[in-house]
């Protein structure tokens, strides 16, 4: 199937809209892919959707036309109902998404995100503590370690347990998102207008929708509206809703827009940085090659008497490897997250693509395209031995077989926290390795349980299905270390009772570093 209008091509299309499975798209679409080409088309309802799966697509479309390939469809369920039409992530190009993009640039740019690399080594030192003395929750320990990170630069705070009510919260709130908008009933809302007048108590989506947008706004508004009382009474620490408030009394949006702004850097640096560590742990368990060669060359640059630092990165460039073999191996957003859409008619290799259609970025295909990456479903960081590039140069190479990996979006919609999220990624992979030994648990047989790498769970962000794994110390030595490191960091930064930093090594915007 050929990208094009023609009506022939269009019948096509939407008898193949009828095969679309309930689970696993990914699967359906990277097929299609193989079978019609790069770039074909879809129509759902009344709406049509172009699918681009592969890297030159990409880069031609959402890269070197981002000026045109940067809006958003409308998503009534997802945006309207779930999200009061606040979310950033579903916001249309406009003047309120271009403002947001700025302010959220300032917070995560490259030079911002280095001065965030303390707050990501003392989360990490807990994380590292955590799977010592609870390793069969590691998943919750990588989702803390990720959730403290970003609730401390966007608002000043860390979240120094697990079990702390508003991250769980969050994380359900996630779970129950992907779940009302990966219904059928969600498709046939956002295809067919006409239908959205029906009342809930006919379309009980709707209802259930509306229940989450209320909670998840709640949520956020208590995290916007406990920072502006720090701010107001000097005692907040140098984070991101310091210059938000500003802005906020210079250009005058409400509440309501501040705590979704915030929000959404919430959401998106608490769950793709967790899920991508938690697809890191189980291709360890999987391909326990890759674990060793990759805790050799720790072992060789780094030895057995310290963790390893950001200073290691360029000398550790297998590791490095991991991170980038990480986020193509498991993409988290696994079909683009959300689509992107075109503001006006545009024509590409001789077919027209119409105003307002729907432009995927079909990151599993290209990720999984053996073109690119021989034996795709082998977890390789040989692949990226000799790329030296960060995650944000590659995806601003001007060759897109240079790019390394498709996950952090692209064009104008590309994650801004891509530089955070690298050096999280690099500590928490280094580190885990050199401290521990990942390895498959056994069942009542002695047999190895070993987890199906191509389970995933479903919605906006993937990561693999829950696994168990056998986590244990490589020596007493690091163990005492990994102990020593905690207790260290703990006297120093943080308040005894409330385990908040004491003294913030961030400096805020306008002011000295504290």
């Amino acid at each position: 199937m050929s990208l094009s209008v023609k009506p022939s091509t269009l019948a096509i299309s939407v008898i193949v809209i009828g095969l679309m499975p309930t689970r696993d798209a990914h699967l359906q679409f990277e097929k299609w892919a193989r079978e019609y080409g790069p770039v074909y088309s879809l129509i759902l309802g009344t709406k049509t959707m172009i699918i681009l799966s592969s890297d030159r697509a990409v880069k031609d479309l959402l890269d070197k036309r981002s000026n045109k390939y940067s809006h958003r469809q409308e998503m009534y369920v997802g945006q309207v109902l779930c999200s009061g039409g606040l979310r950033v992530l579903m916001m249309g190009y406009g003047p309120q998404w271009r403002s947001a993009r700025k302010m959220i640039h300032g917070l995560l740019n490259v030079s911002a995100a280095k001065s965030y690399v303390p707050y990501q080594v003392l989360e990490n030192k807990q994380m590292l503590h955590e799977f010592l003395v609870d390793p069969d929750h590691f998943l919750h320990h990588i989702r803390r370690y990720s959730n403290a990170l970003t609730t401390t630069m966007v608002f000043g705070w860390r979240t120094p347990t697990y079990e702390d009510k508003k991250m769980k919260q969050l994380f359900d709130g996630f779970s129950e998102f992907a779940d009302i908008n990966q219904t059928g009933v969600a498709a046939i809302l956002d295809s067919f207008p006409l239908l959205r007048s029906l009342p809930d108590f006919v379309v009980g989506l709707k209802k259930t929708a509306k229940k989450l947008h209320a909670r998840e706004k709640d949520l956020y508004l208590s995290h916007w509206l406990k920072v502006k009382e720090e701010i107001t009474g000097g005692t907040v620490n140098p984070c991101f809703c310091e210059e938000l408030a500003a802005m906020q009394k210079t250009e005058g949006f409400s509440d309501d827009q501040a705590a979704y702004i915030s929000g959404t850097l919430l959401e998106a640096g608490s769950d793709t940085t967790s899920s991508t560590l938690y697809a890191f742990v189980q291709a360890m368990l999987i391909f326990p090659e890759v674990q060793q060669k990759a805790f050799d060359e720790i072992e060789r640059v780094v030895g057995s008497g310290r963790l390893p630092t950001m200073e290691d990165e360029m000398d550790l460039p297998y590791v490095r490897g991991c991170v980038k073999e990480s986020l193509r191996w498991m993409p988290t957003t696994i079909l683009g997250a959300v689509p992107h859409a075109v503001t006006e008619d545009d024509w590409y290799d001789g077919y027209l693509i119409p105003k307002d259609a729907g432009v995927m970025n079909n990151v599993w295909a290209i990720n999984m395209d053996p073109e690119r990456h021989p034996d795709p479903r082998r977890f390789d960081p040989e692949r990226y031995i000799n790329d030296h590039q960060s995650l944000a140069d590659a995806a601003a190479n001007p060759d897109p077989s240079k790019r390394d990996q498709f996950t952090f979006g692209a064009g104008r919609r590309i994650c801004p926290g891509i530089h955070v999220a690298e050096r999280s990624l690099f500590l928490g992979m280094a580190r885990i390795l050199w401290a521990f030994k990942i390895e498959p648990k056994v069942d009542a047989n002695g047999k190895p349980i070993i987890p199906d790498h191509n389970k995933l769970t479903q919605g906006f962000v993937c990561m693999p299905e829950p696994f168990e794994a056998k986590i244990t110390p490589r020596s007493k030595e690091r163990a005492a270390t990994v102990e020593k490191e905690w207790t260290s960091a703990q006297e120093e930064c943080l308040d005894p009772k409330t385990k908040q930093w004491r003294v913030s090594p961030v400096a805020s915007k306008g002011r000295k570093k504290l």
